[in-house]
């Protein structure tokens, strides 16, 4: 099977990077999300990008309006009719994303592959939700996307090798390194990464270190390249929260309890980077 056009469900900060590294490896891209502003926002992003590639000599000017002129944006689940391959990359939202797959079963052609870049949820689960379990994968990218090399790809119980095949070599081609890994919570990436920001906000809560002193311990003494504060700050405390509440819901193991401090970060609305207020404060 050839993959010529692909769908991205989500121009937030992981859609709008999955759109634009397909755009760059040559194929045509459908970016939805469900407002003009959402959209509006991830095709600056991906354009900030490109410019900076230019800016440093990775590409030529026209090379830059080559890959934005690959990318289609729509507000519609229906455009899903002319894609070969869909990457939802929605909010980590159970429901959500089952209502959103089981849509997508009836309107895409029979070929289509349908994979989410879920961080935490079990595929198999999602792919229950459709009548091509068969054709529904994992798809985790790493943030930000058009630099870090992973992708776990991460089978369901009833994902077909021919599945996995095509979207190893997808990965592969969009210059990334795949790594097969099986449907527990959390997979490999968030069951290991997650748990350590917990007890990082553990820490915090107990006062054992300063924000700036957690950070510096794990930047210095573990060669950690960012502090594992200011990542959850950069990944969104919601979003850490969410994998952390799959992860004590999945294996219901009091290890991977969340920390009462996130929980009281996001209730005020103190989500990192993306709210301005977080661990730390952005302008």
């Amino acid at each position: 099977m050839e993959i010529k056009t692909i769908m991205v469900l989500g121009a937030g900060q992981m859609g709008s990077g999955i759109a634009q590294v397909c755009a760059q490896a040559g194929y045509s891209v459908i970016l939805r999300d469900i407002s003009d502003a959402f959209i509006e926002r991830g095709m600056k992003v991906i354009d900030k990008n490109l410019q900076r590639n230019v800016e440093k000599g990775r590409m030529t000017a026209e090379e830059k309006d080559a890959v934005i002129g690959r990318i289609k944006t729509t507000l519609t689940l229906d455009d899903g009719a002319a894609a070969d391959m869909v990457i939802e990359a929605i909010i980590e939202d159970a429901k959500l994303k089952n209502e959103t797959f089981a849509a997508l079963d009836r309107i895409c052609p029979a070929h289509t592959i349908l994979a989410s870049n879920t961080s935490s949820l079990p595929i198999t689960q999602i792919a229950a939700a459709t009548g091509r379990p068969n054709k529904v994968i994992g798809m985790h990218f790493m943030n930000p996307v058009p630099v870090m090399k992973l992708v776990e790809v991460i089978r369901g119980i009833a994902t077909d090798d021919e599945t996995y095949r095509v979207v190893e070599d997808l990965a592969k081609k969009l210059d990334k390194v795949p790594v097969e890994v099986n449907d527990f919570p959390g997979f490999v990436s968030n069951r290991i990464l997650l748990p350590m920001i917990n007890e990082a906000v553990y820490c915090l809560m107990e006062g054992v270190g300063t924000v700036e002193g957690i950070d510096t311990v794990m930047r210095l003494g573990m060669n950690h390249p960012m502090g594992p504060l200011a990542l959850a700050d950069l990944i969104g405390l919601d979003t850490c929260l969410a994998i952390m509440e799959v992860l004590y819901e999945g294996f219901r193991d009091s290890k991977y309890r969340p920390c009462p401090l996130l929980r009281k970060y996001v209730t005020a609305g103190w989500l990192g980077r993306k709210s301005g207020r977080g661990f730390y404060t952005y302008s």
